[in-house]
């Protein structure tokens, strides 16, 4: 069975956002329907995205590193989501594994927020109704776009090409080529929901760095007179030539 999902790469997402104002324009303006933003630049924006970007700072100061998680409907392979709706509104397709929601049958109680361990249900606020990440199903599956297109808009639009897009089931296929090669893995596998979307982790770079790199060529500190914590001579024609 086909389960579609995305893979994004940790290790060189830079947070641009791209993902998110692609995510936005396009369902905005396709099946999905109106994208609510009642004050998307006040002191307590509102407003419902598929797609969001979360930034940390890991580490211990001064050793510090930055990390953006992009983060959007997961496509569980047994969605939590999907057995409390009472009005079977969220629903997991057989045909791709895609997890959708219908419209005309929600009523917003928000259940299937609560129940998604991920935080990755929003309602809109104007129509009442519960979105999510529809992996752009209206695109991938649209024959007018020339067939390297047919991507969810924000595997378009990512720069840096951080996110992947395939089935997971197909062993052949890049994101599992990409998830067995690179450790891919889920998020929170510890609640058995199996996301369908993975990440691949951030992975260290060793520069080699040699000690007289260390040192800035103009060190204020020559100038000065003082170098390394002790006085040095003060400096000839000679000296400052070879700096």
């Amino acid at each position: 069975m086909t389960q579609l999902a995305l893979v994004i790469d940790l290790n060189v997402c830079v947070g641009c956002h791209a993902c998110v104002t692609s995510c936005k324009e396009w369902n905005t303006s396709g099946t999905a329907g109106y994208m609510s933003d009642e004050n998307p630049y006040g002191q307590d924006p509102t407003g419902t995205f598929f797609n969001r970007v979360q930034t940390f700072e890991v580490g211990v100061y001064p050793n510090t590193e930055t990390v953006h998680f992009p983060k959007s409907c997961l496509h569980c392979e047994d969605p939590p989501c999907v057995p409390v709706c009472p009005t079977g509104a969220s629903y997991k397709r057989d045909s791709d594994g895609i997890v959708l929601v219908d419209y005309d049958k929600c009523i917003g109680c928000k259940y299937c927020s609560w129940a998604c361990p991920y935080g990755v249900r929003e309602i809109d606020e104007q129509q009442k109704v519960m979105k999510k990440c529809t992996l752009c199903v209206d695109r991938i599956y649209d024959e007018s776009l020339p067939e390297a297109e047919r991507q969810p808009a924000c595997v378009m639009a990512c720069p840096t090409n951080a996110r992947l897009f395939g089935d997971v089931h197909d062993a052949e296929s890049e994101v599992s080529v990409a998830i067995r090669e690179r450790g891919g893995y889920q998020l929170m596998p510890e609640w058995g929901t199996k996301p369908a979307n993975h990440y691949l982790p951030r992975r260290k770079a060793r520069i080699q760095i040699h000690e007289d790199e260390l040192e800035r060529v103009d060190n204020p500190l020559k100038k000065e007179g003082i170098h390394k914590g002790r006085v040095i001579d003060e400096p000839t024609l000679d000296d400052v030539t070879s700096w």
